[in-house]
């Protein structure tokens, strides 16, 4: 086997280039992209093969909250390997699995009291979506198979969660095999309100049809980091309680501090039914998610093994992955990573609050640690962002944007001269590239 140190920069290209199927990118850009190769990181940033270092700028897809390499997971992950590594879940219990299950319920909203382990956000949401649907399968309500979601929606990749999914990028070409969903409609005009009020209604007429309301607290990430209010959280929860249908928080992106608070729901004052992690959840170390629940959810699985919930993960509850979970929790509290971030989102506010005085910035808006503008008004599909991309990348930021939206969503315990020097680059980057 080859020492991958000792491969050149041209055959990892065309290695790359030959057999790789990369995400969201089209057989043509793959073969004619110079990707960057970066083959080390640390705290804040990437370096390439070349050396040349890069604040990374949207933490690895929003994952790395603890910075690249955190000295605690890594010894977590070694001692961790020394005793045992993975074995089934089902009929046995792992000690990391154990105490993770314990420990992240503690820190869950109120009422959250079990948790189910899996690999992604997008598999969490499977099952979320599956646990819902099933509960009122066998618990006297057949009627309910219907889900509402937000439009603009993104719950990830897997056919469940696209199927929620409002994003025309992400869901139109699999239509034919998607389930039909009560789309909510967020519009430019009246925002979020209108959706709430949709939401509302349908609950008041249907609310024998509808399994579950499944929403993303506070910010639609994929979406161009849509953020609006708790107070329409609120709502949301109170006609779902008031319908006695679930409530599920997608908080795979906005969780673990994200918006400011452990959770975002946090913020509304909210205990969903159902809550989704991943993402922040292993520190982006390792692919680990979880879906949350509430006591009552899951007592509407005793009986025998026809009531058990049908859905399963070759590495649910991995002692590794558990491990370094169990690890980043640890970290939150002696680090006191919450009260970093409330520091930090003033930088990052009124820098991004100063960006709307430049040419060509439609929008500007932050929360926790996450800072957005838009450059254009193509949304996902904009060729603005990556102007702004390609001139961030010249200075040393990455700034993979989401088309016409730029963002960042650095580490959270970033150190202030570096997210200084980010939030440089991102101005300086808007004003050389749009007019």
């Amino acid at each position: 086997m080859k020492s991958a140190a000792n491969v050149s920069r041209a055959e990892i290209v065309e290695l790359h280039r030959r057999h790789v199927w990369p995400p969201y990118t089209s057989a043509d850009e793959h073969a004619s992209i110079d990707p960057l190769v970066i083959v080390h990181a640390e705290g804040s940033y990437l370096e390439d093969k070349n050396g040349k270092r890069y604040i990374d700028g949207n933490g690895s897809w929003w994952t790395n909250v603890l910075g690249h390499g955190h000295p605690r997971l890594i010894r977590a992950l070694r001692e961790q390997s020394e005793t045992l590594l993975h074995c089934a879940s089902s009929m046995i219990a792992n000690p990391q699995a154990a105490l993770l299950a314990a420990e992240i319920v503690a820190v869950a909203p109120k009422g959250i009291s079990r948790a189910h382990f899996s690999d992604d956000g997008s598999t969490a949401v499977e099952v979320a979506i599956k646990t819902a649907f099933q509960y009122w399968q066998q618990n006297g309500r057949e009627r309910r198979v219907r889900f509402i979601a937000l439009s603009g929606a993104f719950h990830g990749d897997t056919l469940g969660a696209v199927s929620l999914g409002g994003v025309a990028a992400f869901r139109n070409v699999f239509a034919p095999l998607v389930f039909d969903v009560l789309h909510a409609p967020v519009d430019d005009v009246d925002g979020f309100e209108k959706a709430v009020h949709a939401i509302e209604k349908i609950l008041e007429t249907k609310s024998d049809e509808i399994a579950a309301v499944i929403v993303e607290p506070l910010i639609q990430g994929a979406a161009g980091m849509r953020m609006w209010p708790a107070a329409l959280l609120r709502r949301i929860r109170e006609a779902t309680s008031k319908a006695d249908t679930f409530l599920i928080a997608d908080e795979v992106f906005t969780g673990y501090g994200r918006t400011g608070t452990m959770w975002a729901c946090d913020q509304a004052q909210v205990s969903p039914d159902l809550l989704c992690t991943a993402k922040s959840f292993s520190g982006g170390v390792l692919p680990m998610a979880a879906t949350l629940s509430t006591e009552r959810v899951y007592e509407g699985f005793k009986g025998d093994r026809s009531r058990a919930l049908m859905h399963g993960h070759t590495f649910s509850g991995n002692a590794l992955g558990a491990s370094v979970a169990r690890e980043v929790l640890a970290i939150y509290e002696d680090e006191k990573i919450l009260d970093q971030i409330a520091l930090k989102h003033k930088r990052i506010a009124q820098a991004f609050a100063k960006l709307q005085d430049l040419p060509g910035v439609v929008r500007t808006r932050s929360l926790g640690m996450v800072g957005a503008c838009d450059v254009g008004s193509g949304g996902y599909a904009g060729k603005s962002g990556w102007r702004v991309y390609e001139h961030g990348l010249s200075m040393g930021a990455f700034l993979r944007p989401l088309g016409d939206t730029v963002y960042i969503t650095p580490r959270f315990n970033i150190e202030d001269s570096v997210l200084d020097r980010l939030l440089e680059i991102v101005a300086e980057s808007i004003r050389l590239s749009v007019r």
